[in-house]
């Protein structure tokens, strides 16, 4: 209880932020939210993000009980959290090691673990931790025992772990290297048949989740097509900086700079070289102490799925996340918190001043970590303090540009970051994209020709960018001489997005200003009409196309159905009062149309000189 009392107060500052960044498309989309929706996460991969069908029915069953609201997702990350640190302490204590509530409690406070914990989206990684260490217990019980139901229940907890997250995939190695570690051996069928079944499991789903990470999430492109020599420079790199952040946990970013790997650098082979020494090292050291050699092999290869060999996401904006490590991570304090309390055992310092030392390591790290929490507010705090300590994520300039450009007098500085990611990323279609919408915003035509261009390389970058194609569609469509070119990226876009409905609506409004081009007009109204017959402008617009082609019941019908739909629509009732006005006879009922539209919009000024004629005519 004490632990989660601690948690909750170094976590205050993100319990009652926002969602941010990728959060929305973790938590459940309403599409999700039914019964249909839960089958979908377990049998439809292109459902989720990932594929981790526990996870999701997780945020499933919490949207249940709490819909919408933030908090609840933010206390349940906190109570994993608090889960994981308990087991800590009950395995550190199987293990037989000394200080085990020590690494329980730096494990609750450390702020290594602020990214998996405070960020939503990250509850794979605190929901995984508990059902991995849950498994790990219980399989060091079946390792003592041998009882069948703590075998069957460690590895039930394990498949649930790596439908959680795969990088859990890894405990079976782990499991063997802490098996060499108490007995000095490897028994063939003592220690390494038990655990077949479960790397069995694992490197399948490790193959699924890399294969749906390059198809579904999109872990693929330029930014991660590096050679092996990078990887390898890549990977020793990233072991060396993940124990530094453990041990100088100082300047803990959410996106760190993404490094360039050179090989024609010398220094940059300094990091592998030193990976091997190290081991090299320990190896030696074995003989007389196996427990670093242990500690190194878990930690490195925990985070192998991490390290580069493999395409993540991530990856392309930067190679190394403090979430990659939250497992990985208790390989190291695990042993060490182990270490200082043996060390301090043996320092003839008085009960009360170790208590004061310890307890001051721990406010410090609880202290890291509530200033590394306030930084999950909201969006804007997110990006801010990301660019405060690394100015070269362009994803954070990219990022902050879309909270700020619409708020009232964020315009110009949503602007100068917008342009920051274009120069810090020109290769992204999206930066031009938005700079250039922002620039439109603006309202100001001597920036038009600049937007334009912003649009044009964008779909030089992105041929097939659907968003580009219909605001530089919109754009053109208002200038005089370029309409042939607005149609051509509209009958592009409508090829692209044949379901986007705006898209058919916004083509038949260009194209029933064309000489020639009604019937196409008409043929796109009706398509956006099959595709939600709800909208009442849709029905408005095509009866008013039927009506210039001179089909005057079609439109007349259509014009009734808008409404029907929308009885208060007044431009409809204008549009029925000038096809009512070409049937003869039918004068009256044209003139009780203009008279309506005027009753709803009295500024309507073509009803108003449609009735003006109309009463001239009739007299």
């Amino acid at each position: 209880m004490l632990l989660l009392c601690a948690d909750l107060i170094i976590y205050g500052p993100a319990l009652h932020g926002t969602l941010v960044w990728d959060d929305a498309n973790h938590v459940t989309r309403p599409e999700l939210q039914s019964l249909h929706g839960l089958w979908r996460i377990w049998f439809d991969l292109s459902a989720t993000q990932q594929y981790y069908p526990v996870l999701h029915s997780a945020f499933w069953l919490e949207h249940q009980l709490w819909g919408e609201q933030v908090l609840g997702y933010h206390l349940i990350n906190v109570v994993f959290h608090v889960l994981s640190a308990c087991l800590v302490v009950s395995i550190v204590r199987k293990l037989a090691l000394p200080g085990a509530w020590t690494a329980g409690w730096v494990f609750a406070l450390h702020p290594i673990y602020v990214e998996g914990v405070a960020w939503i989206s990250e509850q794979k990684s605190t929901l995984s931790a508990v059902f991995c260490l849950a498994s790990l217990l219980l399989y060091l019980h079946f390792d003592q025992s041998r009882r069948r139901r703590s075998y069957v229940l460690a590895l039930g907890l394990f498949v649930l772990a790596l439908l959680s997250k795969s990088v859990t995939g890894t405990l079976p190695g782990a499991l063997l290297v802490i098996l060499w570690w108490k007995r000095g051996r490897l028994g063939w069928k003592r220690d390494v048949i038990p655990l077949i079944p479960w790397f069995v499991l694992a490197i399948p789903m490790g193959l699924l989740t890399a294969w749906v990470e390059r198809t579904y999430v999109g872990a693929i492109g330029s930014e991660f097509d590096i050679t092996l020599t990078q990887r390898v420079l890549l990977a020793g790199r990233l072991i060396w900086f993940y124990a530094g952040t453990l041990v100088w946990p100082f300047n803990l970013i959410f996106q760190y700079p993404r490094w360039k790997l050179d090989p024609g650098v010398w220094w940059q082979y300094v990091f592998p070289a030193g990976v091997l020494l190290a081991a090299a090292v320990l190896l030696l050291a074995a003989r007389r102490n196996r427990g670093p050699l242990a500690s190194f092999l878990i930690f490195a290869g925990t985070l192998v799925p991490v390290l580069g060999f493999l395409n993540v996401l991530p990856f392309r904006y930067s190679w190394a996340a403090d979430h990659f490590q939250y497992l990985a991570s208790m390989a190291v304090l695990i042993p060490l918190s182990s270490w200082l309390t043996l060390a301090a055992s043996r320092l003839s310092l008085s009960k009360s001043t170790k208590i004061v030392i310890a307890a001051s390591v721990l406010v410090l790290l609880g202290a890291l970590t509530y200033r590394q929490s306030g930084n999950y507010r909201d969006d804007e705090t997110l990006y801010r303090e990301t660019l405060a300590r690394n100015p070269s994520s362009w994803l954070a300039h990219n990022n902050l540009g879309t909270v700020l450009v619409s708020r009232p007098g964020g315009l110009e500085e949503a602007i100068s970051h917008y342009q920051a990611a274009v120069h810090l990323a020109p290769g992204y279609a999206m930066h031009h994209c938005n700079l250039a919408s922002a620039l439109i915003t603006l309202d100001d035509p001597g920036q038009l020709p600049r937007a334009i261009a912003e649009y044009e390389t964008a779909l030089r970058l992105k041929p097939d960018y659907a968003e580009a194609h219909y605001d530089l569609g919109r754009v053109l469509s208002r200038l005089p001489g370029r309409m042939p070119e607005a149609l051509a990226h509209y009958r592009l876009l409508v090829r692209l997005q044949p379901n986007l409905v705006q898209a058919h609506a916004d083509l038949g409004s260009l194209l029933a200003q064309m000489p020639g081009q009604l019937p196409e007009a008409i043929a796109e109204f009706k398509t956006a009409i099959r595709l939600d017959p709800g909208i009442s402008e849709l029905h408005c617009n095509l009866g008013a196309a039927l009506s210039q082609a001179g089909q005057l019941a079609p439109a007349i019908a259509e014009l009734k159905v808008a409404l029907q739909i929308n009885p208060n629509l007044a431009y409809a009732h204008y549009l029925l009062g000038v096809t009512l006005a070409q049937i003869p006879g039918r004068m009256p009922d044209a003139i009780a149309e203009c008279q309506a539209a005027l009753r709803i919009n009295p500024d309507l000024d073509p009803a108003r000189h449609l009735l003006q004629e109309l009463a001239g005519e009739q007299k």
